[in-house]
Formats: structure tokens, sequence, C-alpha cells
């Protein structure tokens, strides 16, 4: 059926364009394309990370549940090298330092926690293991030590664990023989746990400890 004049007119106005553009558009379906099979591959890469990194962290929990501390400690160090932006390779890491120090391998213990204080992604577990990196330092006892303590101690605390930083700031008081200013620290750690009521009741009741041992809650 012939094209009447305006249908005619509206073809060769899109034949221009499309002569004109057709690079253009070309390119930018092109780029789209490339971006979604790249997401779409990032998010395969991402599954599939997660799949194999919690099967290797189940293998870790078995060697902890059999005492198996060389086994342990090497799916703690194959999650660091192979799925490290993993949160299974933060929780092995945490996981290795509390074995290392309780075998009596604090240098091993601080190297996890280095390891996990710097890589985690998720706040929760870079909390802990700044405040127990911390720990491991205090009990180090050395100038050195108190001093990198004091450096992460300056840091902002981590939202939601600013008790944690102002208890870990009393333990750093305490060792030095400042027992005024350790009081302080946790009168201000307890302060901030009873606004908080996420903390375990555990938390509570060893700082409640800690308070007693340097004189209690100031009246």
């Amino acid at each position: 059926m012939p094209l009447d004049l305006e249908e005619q007119e509206q073809l060769d106005q899109f034949k221009a364009f499309w002569q004109k553009y057709r690079n253009l558009i070309t390119g930018i379906a092109t780029a789209a394309l490339l971006v979604y099979a790249a997401y779409s591959g990032y998010q395969w890469w991402r599954v599939s990370q997660a799949s194999a990194a919690s099967q290797l962290y189940e293998t870790m929990i078995t060697a902890v549940t059999k005492g198996d501390k060389d086994q342990t400690l090497r799916a703690a160090d194959d999650l660091q090298k192979q799925f490290s932006r993993t949160p299974y390779a933060a929780m092995a890491s945490l996981i290795a330092a509390k074995i290392s120090s309780e075998a009596g391998d604090a240098p091993k213990a601080i190297e996890y926690l280095h390891w996990a204080a710097k890589n985690s992604s998720n706040d929760g577990y870079l909390a802990l293991a700044k405040m127990r990196l911390v720990s491991q330092l205090i009990e180090q006892g050395t100038e050195q030590s108190y001093a990198e303590a004091d450096q992460i101690l300056k840091e902002t605390p981590i939202k939601g664990y600013e008790a944690l930083w102002l208890e870990r700031r009393g333990d750093w008081f305490l060792a030095q023989k400042k027992v005024a200013d350790a009081r302080t620290s946790y009168e201000a750690a307890w302060k901030q746990l009873n606004q908080d009521k996420e903390f375990p009741e555990e938390a509570r009741r060893l700082l409640k400890v800690k308070l007693d041992a340097v004189g209690g809650v100031t009246q």
C-alpha cells in the first residue's frame, strides 16, 4: 500500500535521524548491554564466592570442634587469601586469633586481628577486631604496644560500639596504673551501656566487675 505524503515525510525524517545518530545509538545500546552483563557476572561471582567461602568456613568450624588447631588456622589463612572480601574471612580471623591467643601465641593472634581490623567490611566484626587487638596489645605491656593501642583508641568509635571504646580506654589506663582515669572511662562506658539495651548482659557484668575493682561508680 503506497504511503501518503505525511507518512513518507515521517519515514524520510526517521531515515535521516538514523543516518545521523545510528552510531551513537548503537554505542549506547552496546554499553548498556555490557554494563548489564558485567553486573550479572559480578552478582554470579558474589554468590559463587559466598558459597565457596561458606563451605570453607564450615570446614574450619569442624576443625575447631575437633580441637585441630593446625587445620583451623590453615582454613583461616585460606579464607583470608581466597575470600578476603566475604564476611567469612573476618569471622575466621577472629576465631583464629582467639585460638592462637589461648595457645600462647600472642604474635600470631595479633597478626590475625590486624588483618581483620584492616579488611573487615562488617562494622560489627571490625569493632570486635579492633577492640580485641587493643586488649592483646595491652597484654603485651610494652611501650610500643601501648602506643599502638592508644592510636586505635583515638580513632572515631564505630557507631553502636562507643561503650567498647570507652571500656578499652579504661583498660589502657589501668594497665599503666592510672586508676582514677580508668574509673572515669569505665563510668562513661557504663552510662553508654545503660543507654544501649542491645548489648549482651555478659558485657554489663564484666564492666561492672572492672568498675568495682577501681572503686565503683562515683556518686
